[in-house]
């Protein structure tokens, strides 16, 4: 097992430390949650719960750790003793994997103990920040692709292999159909999908004899890779020259081929005539090379005869903007029994947090399909059978009020006072429930340009909470 109890920012330790000594170590709440959705998009993918879970049960910190802070010389023995016995008690809430999620809301919330709840904020962000990002931008390129197929190809350029392993996870909860990393195969059951390199084809005296040479090896499951010397002059005739003289003959079909390179839209065209010309209207075309949404668009817009996408860097790096900005902050703290609502108040409006211990509450119209989020304060329920104020929360005068609509909470509980109680989804399960959730949300939410912005509310209570706040810091 690897230990991962001490990925953790080295303030959590210098601060979990003071907080032992001073005898502060009072419950508390820290809200997870992201200011902005990458690429000026309209929506994000929550991921990475799984892993999460894995970390906090798997929390322990090892004697090895302890000698190792006992060196840095600036932590209290009682401390450490306290490190050693360290168990995990505090209660988590969080919104399940695959559900789109929209900025300022909390995804996550942890209550308890307040050194408990700091020592894994670090772990928290990354895991989520990751697995959200990559699980977005697949969201983006299956969209573009429009019902076709899209795989995820991006294993060699992802920043290390635990971003490739859990990039391809978040690409596969977000509708990419499988990976070319054989491991998330073997240990998370994303389809394996590959066929062959350039290095296949030039190991060959003649692209002719590395196709039929592949063809034998793989006659269900044949296709071509056509564009290492040319696409239309010898990749394609050499494709149908395997396929009517090796694998018909024996009762085949020549499955598909893919392109590499070149100018795909073309490419894909003249390939397709040609293969339907030869009786080959079943054989798919498969195109790579730096693909993402924008460029899927593109091609799509432009009449590419294009079945499949295979999508590598730009996906499992999400290159096009590759920061997920989740924060961890304290919206709580409990004094003399009593719990008492904390905020940042910045400069900068988009860095004002929303106080409180909260609930989430996603409003649906009788068609289900979603008409807005509103956070509300722990006690608040939202009642369907009465109609219901929505107004924004920095231009309160923008409001309307629903009626018939139905409301569904969705912050669930993972943790109650360190015990699992989570019933954990299969991969696939958490795969289905997000192609059913994104048919909620509205086109206008997924459109890449200027999407429409989807609504987060607060509920009045809580804005009432939020304003007297800040009212009472300014006259400090």
């Amino acid at each position: 097992m690897r230990n991962l109890t001490m990925l953790v920012d080295f303030y959590e330790l210098t601060m979990a430390n003071s907080f032992y000594v001073l005898d502060k170590n009072e419950q508390a709440t820290f809200d997870l949650f992201f200011r902005d959705v990458p690429d000026d998009g309209g929506y994000a993918i929550m991921a990475g719960l799984e892993q999460a879970i894995q970390y906090i049960q798997e929390l322990e910190f090892f004697e090895s750790d302890i000698v190792y802070l006992r060196s840095k010389k600036i932590f209290d023995e009682a401390f450490l003793d306290y490190l050693k016995n360290f168990k995990f008690t505090c209660t988590v809430h969080a919104i399940k994997e695959g559900t789109p999620i929209f900025p300022m809301e909390p995804v996550l919330t942890v209550t308890g103990p307040i050194i408990e709840c700091q020592l894994i904020e670090t772990m928290l962000l990354l895991t989520i920040n990751h697995q959200s990002l990559i699980a977005t931008k697949t969201a983006r390129i299956v969209n573009a692709a429009q019902g076709r197929t899209v795989m995820e190809f991006g294993s060699r350029r992802a920043q290390g292999y635990d971003a490739a392993n859990f990039g391809a996870r978040a690409a596969y909860i977000a509708g990419a159909v499988g990976s070319a990393n054989t491991y998330t195969d073997k240990t998370l059951q994303i389809p394996a999908l590959g066929t062959m390199a350039h290095s296949y084809v030039q190991s060959f005296d003649t692209e002719y004899e590395a196709f039929l040479a592949y063809a034998k090896t793989y006659p269900n499951n044949t296709v071509l890779l056509v564009d290492t010397y040319s696409t239309l002059h010898s990749g394609i005739p050499n494709a149908i020259k395997v396929a009517k003289e090796y694998l018909e003959p024996k009762g085949y079909r020549l499955k598909g081929i893919r392109i590499d390179s070149g100018d795909l839209t073309y490419l894909s065209k003249a390939s397709r005539a040609m293969l339907d010309e030869a009786g080959l209207t079943d054989c798919k075309i498969t195109v790579s090379n730096s693909l993402d949404e924008y460029l899927i668009q593109e091609l799509l817009r432009q009449g590419a005869k294009i079945d499949s996408f295979g999508v590598g860097e730009r996906l499992i790096t999400s290159k096009s903007d590759s920061v997920f900005g989740g924060v961890y902050k304290l919206s709580a703290l409990q004094q003399d029994g009593k719990w008492i609502p904390k905020m940042k108040l910045s400069d900068n409006p988009q860095k004002t947090t929303i106080p409180g211990q909260k609930r989430l509450y996603r409003l649906f119209d009788e068609d289900n399909m979603a008409i807005a989020d509103v956070i509300t304060l722990d006690n608040e329920t939202i009642d369907p059978t009465k109609p219901y104020l929505l107004f924004d929360p920095v231009y309160p005068y923008k409001n309307k009020t629903v009626e018939n609509f139905k409301v569904v909470s969705l912050l669930e509980p993972i943790f109650v006072d360190g015990k699992l109680v989570y019933n954990r989804p299969t991969l696939k399960e958490i795969r289905d429930y997000n192609h059913a959730q994104m048919k909620t949300m509205w086109d206008e939410i997924k459109r890449f340009e200027r999407p429409h912005q989807y609504y987060v509310d607060l509920s009045k209570p809580l804005w009432d909470l939020r304003q007297n706040i800040i009212n009472e810091i300014k006259k400090q």
